[in-house]
């Protein structure tokens, strides 16, 4: 494992047992932070997930014949909005019914399944050998989602999240950390796992990290989007990324 992807994955790590001592405590400061977060993250989105998961499908054609279409892997991105979706969903119906014993069951089951997309985020960038200034750049963007994740899930129910949530999470990083240091699942899985794990992460990003028009700050937003797509598009023409 290199440097860049241990320093990653440590970074993580602490993210998750840190992240609401990170995040500004007064209102302004912390419309801010997620505003600028959540333009990181919509970039990260349409500057590398969706051009990455289109170059993916069009090598997974060479995988075998029963690959014919041009879109089996956006199903497997879809496939990932869908399940990740529905037990957000369900655990916020749960809420709203007041259940609150069962909404907290719930809401384990959408923290082991965080869980489950921490290890397989982590398991694709150790996996994939991002390095450099690359590594900085992507690492910046997932950091910070993985922010806005912990951040929401905390929100929901801070007692479970603190006492356990946090750790679970953590637990997931070090799995896909591991996972990328001893396990090959081949071009093929490699090319499914990103799928799903893009799906669940534009659904993430663009319902959860992106801020309501009353908590939204759009200059530090406008300025986050401008930033982050100036620069990782210069080095992807400079470096060839």
């Amino acid at each position: 494992m290199s440097l860049d992807a241990f320093i990653m994955g440590f970074v993580f790590i602490m993210i998750h047992l840190l992240a609401n001592e990170l995040i500004p405590s007064g209102r302004i400061q912390r419309l801010k932070w997620f505003s600028f977060s959540g333009g990181l993250a919509v970039s990260y989105v349409f500057v590398y997930v969706l051009p990455t998961l289109h170059k993916e499908q069009l090598l997974v054609k060479k995988y075998g014949d029963y690959f014919t279409m041009e879109s089996e892997l956006y199903f497997i991105g879809l496939l990932g909005v869908l399940i990740f979706y529905g037990i957000q969903k369900v655990v916020r119906k749960e809420q709203r019914k007041g259940r609150p014993g069962k909404a907290r069951a719930l809401f384990w089951l959408q923290i082991l399944f965080f869980g489950l997309y921490n290890a397989l985020v982590a398991y694709t960038i150790i996996s994939h050998e991002v390095h450099g200034v690359q590594a900085v750049f992507y690492g910046l963007a997932v950091g910070l989602h993985f922010v806005a994740v912990a951040h929401d899930l905390w929100r929901e129910y801070a007692d479970i999240y603190n006492h356990m949530g946090r750790y679970v999470l953590a637990i997931g990083i070090i799995v896909g950390w591991i996972m990328g240091m001893t396990v090959s699942l081949g071009p093929l899985m490699e090319s499914i796992v990103f799928a799903f794990i893009s799906g669940a992460m534009i659904l993430n990003v663009l319902k959860y990290e992106l801020p309501p028009d009353e908590e939204a700050h759009f200059p530090t937003f406008a300025i986050g989007v401008v930033a982050y797509t100036t620069v990782t598009m210069s080095l992807k023409y400079f470096f060839q990324w």
